[in-house]
């Protein structure tokens, strides 16, 4: 059974596939190459490894939420678009909060992240910009007061990934499509 990440993923794949594919002319000399589809060996191995991190995660305990929100801030620092769009409606179908969602850019600054969160939060950030030593070995030292070696391993391997996948997204330049955050809601 494919996990919901790697079905989300598949399934952009397959709406961005059907869209640039199916509708777009010839592509002009200036416009980027969709690396997923040009190198789909390689594509199909980073959704394989989202899959096994997925597994990691989940077998450390790690809840879907956190996980979404460690996906969205790293997607945040690495300005990617596309896999804001994706982790948006994931963490929402997890039980994420719109507030929480909102407020994520300044988790330092309130306090509806728990202490697990911040930890995690602080690791992936650290993990995202390992030219910060400091700031590593801080966060580093603060996730193990309070996270096990098997979730400070997860933290670590999901914003790997999703440092991974933000590269393909940005370097490709995939487009986010207008859609509903939340089913049902208006398309605005």
């Amino acid at each position: 059974m494919l996990s919901t990440c790697t079905a989300d993923r598949l399934r952009a794949g397959a709406a961005l596939e059907e869209s640039t594919l199916s509708t777009t002319p010839a592509a002009p000399a200036s416009s980027r190459v969709f690396i997923d589809k040009q190198s789909p060996k390689a594509y199909r191995a980073l959704v394989e490894t989202a899959g096994a991190v997925r597994a990691v995660a989940d077998e450390a305990g790690l809840d879907r939420r956190l996980v979404e929100l460690i996906n969205l801030g790293v997607s945040q620092i690495n300005g990617c678009a596309f896999c804001l769009d994706v982790h948006t409606r994931a963490a929402l179908r997890a039980g994420e909060t719109i507030q929480r969602l909102g407020v994520l850019p300044a988790w330092r600054d309130t306090e509806l992240f728990t202490e697990r969160e911040r930890a995690a939060l602080a690791l992936a950030e650290a993990t995202t910009d390992p030219a910060q030593a400091d700031a590593q070995e801080t966060a580093y030292e603060t996730a193990r007061q309070v996270l096990d070696e098997d979730e400070i391993s997860a933290v670590i391997w999901v914003a790997i990934t999703i440092n991974a996948f933000n590269r393909v997204s940005i370097l490709s330049k995939h487009h986010v499509r207008k859609v509903p955050l939340i089913p049902g809601s208006p398309r605005e």
